[in-house]
């Protein structure tokens, strides 16, 4: 662990003040490395007030911390500083070999982009940029449904650390009192010859505490904190993905439909330029909408984009 991070740990676990004398004595260190280590952390968005004879009190913001997430987790995971996308890093890391499971983080993204290649807000600071490697080597038809299990995950995680309801709009995002907090892309590598899908890459993107945010997305997204945050952004991701991979599949899919924004509701979708208009009965298992339409016509949608009607 590097200096600056092991300041943030004990900053982060204080009730009050650290003096400089303190860091420095409990870390090993000179008060000029001390300092050199407060002005790292506060390049990296965070807010660490200060005061004569008294020291150091963090403020505000959290610090990524790779290596305790992979002592976690039990994969690897790996921190760009200046990612374009986690998505492009696990590409990357495919190319290089990494070992896999393996989980990319990214404090923020340059070139971020959503489904059908929308570019998606990242924020400086204050969000979740990762995206989890999976090799699945499994053919079509028996390919899990990682964007619903995911999702799945993401809510109980958020409920269980802080009592937070969330709910699932279908099929890949996650919404905080009818505003987005985040959204999940799922991509494929597949084999022609062989059959199967290779390589999974799950990204997300998720506001956990975002100052930020554009005032035209602020009537349709928010934060999961729009004050100082109760857990720190290493313990969400830890939980998500231990949750991802402890809990069984039959569990998660249950809880994607108990979660559902949209089950019940009227829903308006459009289908070869035509919009129709129905209400949402069920989501399979492997993801699929299934829509009543006025006539009594049943719709499965396997992609694509809904609205709730009510709104």
């Amino acid at each position: 662990m590097k200096t600056y991070e092991k300041i943030y740990t004990i900053l982060l676990n204080a009730k009050n003040y650290v003096s400089g004398e303190e860091l420095a004595q409990e870390l090993g260190i000179s008060r000029t490395s001390v300092w050199k280590g407060i002005q790292q952390l506060e390049k990296q968005g965070l807010v660490i007030q200060a005061r004569a004879n008294r020291g150091y009190r963090l403020e505000q913001g959290d610090l990524l911390l790779p290596q305790d997430i992979e002592d976690s987790l039990q994969i690897p995971v790996h921190l760009s500083k200046n990612s374009t996308s986690t998505q492009l890093d696990a590409k990357h890391g495919i190319e290089r070999g990494d070992l896999n499971p393996a989980l990319y983080l990214a404090s923020s993204q340059g070139q971020a982009q959503g489904r059908f290649g929308r570019p998606f807000f990242t924020a400086e600071t204050g969000g979740i940029y990762m995206t989890l490697h999976l090799c699945p080597k499994a053919p079509f038809q028996d390919l899990k449904p990682y964007t619903l299990l995911v999702a799945a995950a993401i809510v109980q995680a958020i409920e269980g650390l802080i009592g937070i309801q969330t709910e699932i709009k279908w099929v890949n995002d996650i919404y905080l009192h009818g505003k987005k907090i985040a959204g999940i892309l799922t991509e494929a590598v597949s084999s022609i010859e062989a059959q199967v899908v290779t390589d999974v890459m799950i990204g997300v993107g998720l506001n956990f505490h975002l100052l930020d945010l554009p005032a035209e997305l602020k009537e349709k997204a928010t934060s999961l904190f729009l004050e100082k945050p109760t857990i720190t952004r290493n313990q969400l991701i830890t939980e998500i993905w231990r949750i991802f991979f402890t809990t069984s599949e039959e569990t998660l899919l249950a809880l994607y439909k108990e979660k559902s924004l949209v089950l019940g509701k009227q829903v308006t979708f459009s289908e070869h330029n035509q919009l129709y208009q129905g209400r949402a009965l069920e989501i399979t298992d492997s993801g699929i909408l299934q829509v009543e339409l006025e006539d009594g016509t049943i719709k499965s949608l396997v992609s694509g984009e809904i609205s709730l009607s009510s709104w």
